[in-house]
């Protein structure tokens, strides 16, 4: 007789198998991993198999940190698999969609937020600054391939490289939209000086110095070390460590983590650029990446079933398509 926990155990055993065999079975199909895991989600706890009904409103902090995990881990993966060298001409595609697209996207947010759903100045800029970035977890079929597999063509780096430097370009409007919620919603232009310091200059320099420093430290432990190099372990598990170490130094002085993990991953990738370690570190942080998404995926699927969507309603659903539709294909036609 199973009991919830071993019911548990064997639903995610039969779904981990099917996220390594579906990729092959869909290669062909219109349809990706993500929309799979997700309805497998809505099958399973619609079914009552599972008491457990996974609510991200209630358990937000949870949520908060699980999904965190998940991009960190992508973000180091996609830094490790980039094979151009950083420079401003090299990247020029990359700092288009950061500096131009990526804020034009957050306004265009904003607007329809304001304007669209009747929702306050502040609210719309925080769902702008969290919609505009694009995914660096779930857009990883339009990305570069492994590390030292050659260009894949100018879109799939643009959308690479962005993708791991977005998030910690937004954050300062997210910070930005709660400046304005403390001040009550309206535009206060004594906000500006202290916004730009601490989370626009501040946040992002510690994010790319920590980042660095993390970088060249684990790259000389890795690949220069007089005795006993991480490269010589062969084991992929370092990219976890480096990633955590990261972000965990970064947040602990107030820096976007995000962006630092980003960093030290291009840093730790520049140290040793054609090593075959290289690989084995982006392998592991891959497979690590698609369990988790797996899991949050799931979970997502669980809490549509248990309601999440029932609140929305038409204006709400017509906001989303005009999103995708509208906003949102800006950054590929930039790149």
């Amino acid at each position: 007789m199973f009991n919830p926990y071993t019911t548990f155990l064997l639903g995610l055993g039969v779904v981990v198998l099917l996220v390594a065999w579906l990729p092959l079975a869909l290669r062909r199909l219109p349809l990706s991993l993500a929309i799979l895991c997700v309805a497998i989600g809505v099958v399973v706890f619609h079914s009552g198999a599972l008491p457990f009904r996974p609510n991200p409103l209630r358990f937000s902090t949870l949520t908060e940190h699980l999904t965190e995990l998940v991009v960190i881990v992508s973000l180091m993966g996609a830094g490790l698999k980039i094979d151009r060298r950083l420079g401003w001409r090299r990247w020029e595609s990359s700092w288009r969609l950061i500096a131009i697209t990526m804020p034009l996207s957050i306004a265009g947010v904003t607007l329809m937020g304001v304007y669209g759903l009747g929702l306050g100045l502040a609210s719309a800029l925080l769902l702008g600054a969290v919609l505009a970035p694009t995914d660096p977890v779930l857009a990883s079929d339009v990305q570069v391939g492994p590390p030292r597999s050659g260009e894949d063509g100018e879109t799939r780096f643009a959308l690479t490289s962005e993708a791991g430097l977005n998030d910690g370009f937004a954050f300062p409007f997210v910070h930005l939209a709660i400046l304005l919620t403390a001040a009550g919603g309206m535009a206060n232009w004594d906000l500006l000086g202290p916004w730009l310091l601490m989370d626009v200059g501040w946040r992002i320099l510690a994010g790319i110095g920590v980042g660095w420093l993390v970088g060249k430290a684990l790259g000389w432990a890795t690949f220069k070390a007089p005795r006993a190099r991480l490269s010589g372990t062969g084991d992929g598990l370092v990219a976890l460590g480096a990633t955590l170490v990261a972000y965990g130094l970064t947040e602990a002085a107030h820096g976007y983590g995000f962006l630092a993990v980003f960093v030290s991953a291009l840093t730790l990738r520049a140290s040793e650029r054609d090593h075959a370690f290289h690989e084995a570190m982006h392998d592991f942080a891959e497979q690590v990446e698609r369990l988790l998404m797996l899991l949050v995926l799931v979970l997502l699927g669980g809490a549509v079933a248990s309601g999440l969507l029932a609140p929305l309603t038409w204006k709400d659903a017509a906001f989303g398509l005009a999103l995708l539709l509208v906003v949102r294909p800006w950054p590929a036609g930039s790149a």
